[in-house]
């Protein structure tokens, strides 16, 4: 006959035993699950953790998969289509902005062109405007895929749609996809620019430049040696906004770029008088100050990292609050 004392005793430690067990399975366990909870509770919530590099770059393919995407080809209005189709996917209503460009080219003296256009709404009365182009550039005998020279700013533009529908803004914002930025045959002030100048002059037409607090162009920001420039020509507080909130933010080795004087997408907005900023990375290529892969077959998609779209775009979004208080 067994002891039953000892099997009572046995029995009692064994109850207590497992009572710690479920225990512990209730309150351990929700321990090691709540800082994951919160992290991710804290990023719903932070339209900064929103930005997905990875996702950028899956838009960057995309577009490149459409072929060639300089005026008059198929590849170019795949590409406004797609941005469109994508807008709408994230709930918003973009409008498409068609006017005719009148060319030095010989077989495009007149083409087509569409700027795409979408409005997030904020409090507030005064936009921030973000822009980039997303056109190709005619090089002859070169298939240029373009993943960083037009396709990085679409990505990062599509990338702050679909998070500023999570997040509504802080203020108005109105993200603004540029045609025709690229010289159809060689860059001077009449072949060049095409979608930025006809916007800007809409913008002055209808009487709605005051509306525009700032504004910032991004262009070539997905470079994985990304080192953005200081464009001399560049609005100053815009700039510093930028800058003072990437060290903030401990993204401030991307502003670490030379200064530079760039013609771009901003030039039009500055010469109707909204303090503009221009992004660019102008040293694209295998070393820090080369720039050999722009314009030529080489500016592919494995030169380009996740990381540097994610940075830009969590920067901008970070700036919104001051870019919509205006000038100091």
């Amino acid at each position: 006959m067994p002891d039953l004392k000892g099997m009572n005793t046995w029995l009692i430690v064994v109850g207590i035993g497992l009572t710690c067990l479920a225990a512990c399975a209730l309150h351990c366990g929700r321990g090691k699950e709540d800082p994951a909870g919160d992290v991710k509770r804290s990023a719903r919530n932070d339209p900064t953790a929103c930005i997905d590099g990875e996702a950028g770059l899956g838009y960057i393919r995309q577009i490149i998969s459409f072929g060639p995407r300089h005026a008059g080809t198929p590849g170019l209005e795949r590409t406004r289509a797609y941005i469109v189709q994508k807008l709408r996917e994230f709930g918003l209503e973009p409008r498409r902005d068609t006017f005719v460009a009148l060319t030095p080219h010989p077989e495009l003296s007149r083409v087509e062109m569409a700027n795409i256009i979408v409005d997030i709404d904020g409090p507030g009365t005064k936009k921030v405007l973000v822009g980039g182009h997303f056109d190709g550039k005619i090089i002859p005998g070169v298939t240029f895929k373009g993943a960083n020279d037009g396709g990085s700013s679409t990505a990062l533009l599509l990338e702050l749609a679909r998070c500023l529908t999570a997040h509504p803004p802080p203020c108005p914002v109105r993200l603004v996809f540029f045609d025709g930025e690229e010289a159809l045959v060689h860059w001077n002030d009449s072949d060049s620019l095409y979608g930025s100048k006809h916007f800007a002059g809409e913008l002055r037409a209808k009487g709605e430049v005051e509306q525009i607090a700032a504004a910032v162009i991004v262009d070539m920001v997905g470079d994985a040696r990304l080192q953005l420039v200081r464009d001399s020509r560049s609005t100053p507080w815009v700039y510093n906004a930028l800058k003072d909130k990437a060290v903030e933010l401990g993204q401030g080795q991307v502003f670490a770029g030379p200064v530079a004087t760039m013609e771009d997408d901003h030039i039009p907005l500055l010469s109707i008088g909204i303090p503009t900023a221009l992004l660019i990375d102008f040293h694209f290529g295998p070393g820090w100050r080369s720039n050999a892969y722009w314009h030529t077959g080489q500016d592919t998609v494995d030169k380009l990292s996740p990381a540097s779209l994610q940075a830009v775009g969590q920067i901008l979004l970070a700036t919104l609050p001051r870019l919509a208080q205006g000038s100091p």
